[in-house]
């Protein structure tokens, strides 16, 4: 049985699915290729009359409109492509720059500057986290990135010695924008996710992920895993590609959520996500995180990303961190969390949905084999060149 054989549409879909526009990326058999699509009702539509990617379709303008089109070629049920049977689900993106925001939340700024203290041994994270939590974790509590509490708080942290380069891109004026994988890498709901196989300590994190076209606008969102090596960017923070760009280290989906009249990004700042990890060891893992307590607007992350001196003309998406630091101990007392193969990862909230996925080594997950260059032979052969 594949990973996607488990799961099923109505345990993938937001609550209120039927009136949410949601936008994504299949491979259909039928159509021998990518195609973006438009789910209504369960039923996945082929949208490639209107771009033949997901990159050109958010480009389009009365976007809405356009996808609110009846006539639509019809390519199977969700549940066709979750079980194989009409293909399979992709991530929701394909051109677009793929970007994330690091160290947007106190407890993860804290968890970043153990991980730096402890030079990448897990062993010694939690006398770290015990010395440093009350000191660190109080200072940074309620403190928005570059406010006049935030100079004050640096200050009183440098005169105890205990400012760290993850401290000033946490609260400092300007942002961590790093490149979490390459356009037409990232994986699906459904699909493996990889750890680097020289990593002993690492953890699922948990993201909301904006979704922009070429001007900057926002979109609409998705949900996104930045699988993340603590081991290895706790050793150096200059290995941080290492850490983070991997085969099958980024998971985005199921689909877009596109915002309208009732769907916004004052919506989406007040989501909760919720972390779910199940081991085959029978280890299981919960957490949280609510996007209201990030230290930047995400219209602020997205502007430090998207600017006069930084333009995508695909368009990017941007992961926005996460709160959620794993630490419930699973080798062993004082270990703390790491990943073990197998693992079901669900990253869920109510009006985005779930994202699934499977932990395996980097080396064992499919490797990318179909980038852009492919993608632009495929939609040429399917007579969809002059879609893109």
């Amino acid at each position: 049985m594949t990973s996607t054989q488990a799961l099923k549409a109505v345990g993938i879909l937001p609550d209120d699915a039927d009136r949410a526009v949601l936008v994504g990326r299949v491979w259909s058999q039928a159509a021998e290729g990518p195609c973006p699509v438009i789910l209504r009702n369960g039923d996945v539509f082929d949208l490639s009359g209107i771009s033949a990617t997901v990159s050109g379709l958010l480009e389009t303008p009365d976007l809405l409109t356009r996808v609110a089109a009846e006539d639509l070629p019809r390519l199977g049920h969700l549940d066709e492509f979750l079980d194989g049977s009409a293909g399979r689900l992709l991530a929701p993106v394909d051109l677009q720059a793929i970007k994330a925001a690091g160290v947007t939340f106190a407890d993860s700024m804290l968890e970043r500057v153990i991980e730096e203290q402890a030079r990448g041994d897990s062993g010694r994270a939690q006398e770290i986290r015990a010395r440093l939590a009350p000191v660190i974790g109080e200072n940074l509590r309620g403190v928005q990135a570059g406010s006049d509490k935030a100079r004050q708080v640096k200050s009183l942290l440098q005169e105890m010695n205990l400012w760290s380069q993850y401290l000033e891109v946490g609260i400092g004026p300007d942002a961590e924008i790093f490149t979490k994988a390459q356009p037409m890498s990232s994986v699906g709901c459904g699909d493996k996710v990889g750890l680097h196989p020289i990593s002993e300590w690492n953890n699922p994190e948990p993201e909301v992920v904006l979704v922009t076209r070429s001007d900057g606008t926002i979109l609409g969102a998705t949900l996104g895993n930045d699988v993340n090596l603590r081991d290895v960017e706790g050793r150096s923070a200059l290995l941080l590609g290492k850490a983070k760009d991997n085969n099958a280290s980024c998971a985005i989906g199921p689909f877009i959520r596109l915002f309208d009249g009732e769907f916004t990004l004052d919506v989406v700042e007040k989501v909760v996500v919720t972390l779910l990890v199940q081991g085959e060891d029978g280890f299981e893992m919960t957490g949280e995180s609510p996007l209201e307590a990030i230290s930047r607007k995400p219209a602020d992350l997205v502007g430090q990303m998207r600017n006069r001196s930084h333009q995508y003309p695909d368009g990017a998406v941007l992961f926005l961190g996460t709160m959620f630091a794993p630490v419930k101990d699973r080798r062993g007392k004082g270990q703390g969390f790491t990943h073990e193969i197998g693992d079901r990862v669900e990253i869920s909230t109510p009006r985005l949905g779930s994202l699934v996925n499977w932990v395996d080594r980097s080396d064992a997950c499919p490797e990318w084999d179909f980038g852009t260059r492919d993608l632009m032979r495929n939609l040429v052969k399917r007579g969809l060149g002059g879609k893109i």
